[in-house]
């Protein structure tokens, strides 16, 4: 199952838009999921298992955006094909979609899917895939997906042939024209082919068109611009190779308002997920923006050659095809190319993301504008970072990615790379616990490269609208607890950037990414909040006083905080949201300047959480609240966390709770910390036990409850409390050893106290009878349970009938023998683990 980040909510109940907020989250769900065409159609259509080399399979389900779009998609593929048959079936409306606008029956135009990056597109695209394959109208299609770029096209055939299942066969990708030829001239029926739009021929050449077939459906990736040209282009080609196909577009970026060229190939929305809504969903998480320019500086002779609108200066990959350009590309890359400022930007760089690093582990991506701007800045932070530098491909901390070939400059070479030593990269990149942290591109990895781990993107490159966002996205993906993306900009984009999310948003979200000004003015408010909990209490101790009382200002702190109502759940919460928005705000000065008092908000939430015990507090909480003890000065961790040594304890031998130990919390001054501390020790002892001894860990657990509760009601002084604690301790280790005393294993006493629980038993048999009992039960149990009895209705109906004989044959009440054969049945699945394993 995927990571909890990915279970996300489903947030309309017919389809058409969200459910109002008067609208309870179970009651969309249970409308939207479990109406049961929809629910059968979301098991049988919409679930993945996929699984990259050497990483764990992964189950994957739609969401509410995903499923309404491709039943959708699937109605309009069988009006633009002129497919025989039904609609799908009987479901109003779906998400931020309609019919096409102007769809006419047979007219090839399906439509366009426009969800925003990160969402999930390419899984949308399977998805859709396994419906038509699966569709009696569409009787057997072909389907074709093409791309413009061949790292797209081997990225996208990646997550289908993870995929197969849903497509109920294995995708197949051309490998050349005439492979394509092969795959498609007079093929019948069926099929997934994967192609970029470049392979495709000339009718002439290819001896006429490759089907005529209206069961062909052709799904452009990133639909724009390359299927276009119809005058005497590749989509020409593609079009008379195909006759009758229908097209449908999927997008990342929409249709701009001006672009009748999308409109007049694939048709208008089908449906819309744009950036806002994703961030809403959490589907993707925040980008943010901060400029950090890197000034140009230009010789006089230099500037009439430069347009300093970079209006024309888009996406390098495409400039370079273009002759007109080439002069004006070359020219500035010069200029931003010198000596001086790769200088000035490398060492930004490192500060920047060495900062980064320190409040937030992951990755950082660097575009610039060149090959040899690559190579120069490489060498440039290498110098500043020796250590970072390896010559081998599974170490190192920064890479180029790169194509390239033999004619280029000797020093290139070393990062130019074969696909299979990409691929290999590729996978490193991807692995947030490998040491690659830093990778320098031009153009690769920009498009279709999901790396959740990646929160930061140092942009040094001339880029606008579908580039500049195709860019971006990928620091938006969602991973634990990473709070956002960072765009940091050295050329001055701002301006393209906001003129690009004009068109990307709809439905009057506002189109706009938050600058780092923003990140630091809610950083500031969620300090103080913090600064709030803690009024009137000193901490500057703990940054200025020796060890000894820097050790003590914690167990203040935490009295402090468990003295106020609900101080505890207040501060968990709160010091967690200032964390985040600290590491949004780094590396800001304003919130550099607070990283100590944070560091000391945050060491007071680890020994909190170290010390109680909540049922919300999860491993990547804990994690979270280790990590990011901020301050090199106080990050001696083992001390901040560590709750025995804060409060000036001896740690003690948990399973035992010694009498010297107990007595040690008793004299405690911070009582309600005190409390908290012999809870937490309680409940984990009582977790141990209840893998041994079922019945006298329920009993213990009860009384730890009911002590609890007094205290939570106030119904007990905090004195009390403890003194009720310690009894229940001392209890406790005198059940251990009762075993002893009656001369059972710990299996056996285990055993003996899920008969004893019965008081008429214990009068009419006593101690011997039940000793003996107990005995033969732990041996019939461990002679007669297997590996997966537990899940084996035959083997358990056996043991029953055993136990139950056991009890007879000793005269045990008739009455009780039931509840009693329960008792031990549980027992034993509880103790038999140890045994089968």
């Amino acid at each position: 199952t995927s990571n909890k980040e990915w279970f996300l909510p489903w947030k309309t109940v017919e389809g058409e838009t969200t459910a109002p907020v008067s609208v309870t989250q179970l009651e969309v769900l249970l409308k939207g999921v479990f109406e049961k065409r929809r629910l059968l159609d979301l098991i049988r259509y919409f679930i993945v298992f996929e699984q990259e080399r050497g990483t764990p399979t992964l189950k994957k389900i739609a969401g509410y955006h995903q499923f309404h779009a491709v039943n959708y998609a699937l109605e309009e593929t069988i009006r633009a094909s002129k497919a025989k048959g039904a609609s799908v079936h009987d479901i109003k409306g779906v998400y931020k979609a309609q019919p096409m606008k102007g769809g006419e029956t047979g007219d090839h135009r399906i439509g366009v899917i426009w969800h925003t990056q990160g969402s999930g597109k390419s899984l949308t695209m399977a998805f859709y895939t396994g419906r038509l394959v699966l569709h009696p109208a569409m009787e057997n299609p072909t389907i074709i997906v093409i791309t413009d770029r061949n790292d797209l096209d081997g990225q996208l055939f990646g997550t289908f042939s993870r995929c197969s299942e849903v497509l109920r066969q294995t995708p197949e990708q051309a490998t050349s024209r005439e492979d394509l030829i092969e795959k498609l001239k007079g093929r019948k029926a069926g099929g997934v082919f994967f192609t970029t739009i470049q392979k495709f021929v000339s009718t002439s050449e290819s001896g006429g068109a490759l089907s005529d077939r209206h069961n062909i459906v052709v799904i452009a990736d990133e639909a724009h611009r390359s299927q276009y040209d119809f005058i005497d282009g590749y989509a020409r080609n593609m079009r008379d190779s195909l006759p009758n196909a229908s097209f449908i577009g999927f997008t990342g970026t929409p249709i701009e308002h001006t672009d009748a060229n999308t409109r007049a190939v694939f048709g208008d929305y089908i449906s819309i997920y744009d950036i806002q809504q994703a961030v809403e969903d959490g589907a993707t998480v925040k980008i943010y923006y901060e400029g950090r320019l890197a000034k140009l500086e230009l010789d006089e002779k230099e500037k009439p050659k430069i347009d300093p609108t970079f209006d024309e200066v888009t996406e390098g990959e495409e400039l370079e095809k273009k002759e007109k350009l080439k002069t004006k590309w070359a020219a500035l890359e010069a200029v931003v190319g010198t000596e001086k400022r790769i200088g000035l930007v490398a060492q930004d760089i490192v500060d920047h993301f060495e900062k980064r690093l320190d409040v937030m582990d992951g990755k950082g991506m660097i575009v610039t504008m060149s090959r040899r701007i690559c190579v120069d800045l490489y060498n440039a932070i290498v110098a500043l970072r020796p250590e970072w530098h390896s010559d081998d491909d599974k170490q190192g901390v920064i890479k180029i990615v790169m194509t390239g070939n033999a004619s280029d400059p000797q020093e290139w070479q070393a990062h130019v790379r074969t696909k299979a030593r990409r691929e290999e990269l590729a996978k490193r990149f991807k692995d947030a616990d490998d040491s690659f942290k830093l990778v320098i591109v031009r153009d690769m990895w920009l498009t279709g490269f999901d790396v959740p781990p990646l929160h930061t993107m140092y942009i040094d490159k001339p880029m606008q609208g579908h580039g500049l966002m195709q860019a971006i996205a990928r620091v938006n993906r969602v991973y634990k607890d990473k709070p956002g993306g960072l765009i940091v900009d050295y050329l001055g984009l701002a301006y393209h950037l906001q003129k690009a999310l004009a068109t990307y948003t709809e439905a009057g979200h506002p189109s706009e990414i938050p600058d780092q000004d923003q990140a630091v003015n809610e950083l500031l408010k969620r300090y103080e909040i913090c600064k709030g909990l803690f009024y009137g209490f000193d901490w500057s101790k703990f940054f200025n006083g020796t060890a000894q009382e820097k050790l003590n200002v914690l167990p203040q702190a935490q009295e402090h905080i468990l003295k106020q109502e609900d101080g505890k759940k207040r501060l968990l919460q709160a010091v967690r949201e200032l964390s985040l928005s600290f590491a949004l705000a780094v590396p800001d000065e304003r919130a550099l300047a607070i990283r100590d008092d944070i560091a000391f908000f945050q060491a007071v939430r680890a020994a909190l959480i170290k010390s109680t015990v909540e049922g919300e507090k999860s491993a990547e909480d804990i994690d979270q609240a280790i990590r990011q003890i901020l301050s090199r000065a106080v990050a001696a961790s083992d001390q901040v966390i560590d709750i025995f040594a804060a409060a000036g304890l001896k740690k003690p031998e948990i399973s035992i709770l010694s009498e010297e130990f107990l007595a040690e919390v008793s004299r405690m001054p911070q009582k309600n910390l005190a409390i908290e501390l012999l809870r937490k020790l309680l409940n984990d002892e009582l977790k141990m036990r209840m893998k041994k001894n079922l019945v006298q860990s329920r009993s213990f657990t009860e009384l730890l409850e009911r002590t609890i509760r007094s205290y939570q009601n106030r119904t007990l002084a905090a004195a009390e409390v403890i003194t009720e604690l310690i009894k229940l301790s001392e209890d406790m280790r005198e059940a251990q050893k009762r075993g002893e005393k009656l001369n059972l294993t710990e299996d056996e006493i285990a055993f003996y106290d899920a008969l004893e629980v019965n008081d008429s038993a214990v009068k009419v048999l006593g101690d011997d009878a039940l000793k003996s009992i107990a005995r033969e039960l732990v041996e019939t149990v461990r002679n007669n349970t297997s590996i997966d009895w537990t899940v084996r209705e035959a083997v358990r109906a056996k043991l029953r009938v055993m136990v139950k004989r056991i009890l007879r044959k000793y005269g045990y009440p008739p009455d009780k023998q039931e509840e009693a054969t329960n008792t031990v049945i549980e027992q034993a699945e509880v103790i038999a683990k140890d045994w089968a394993g």
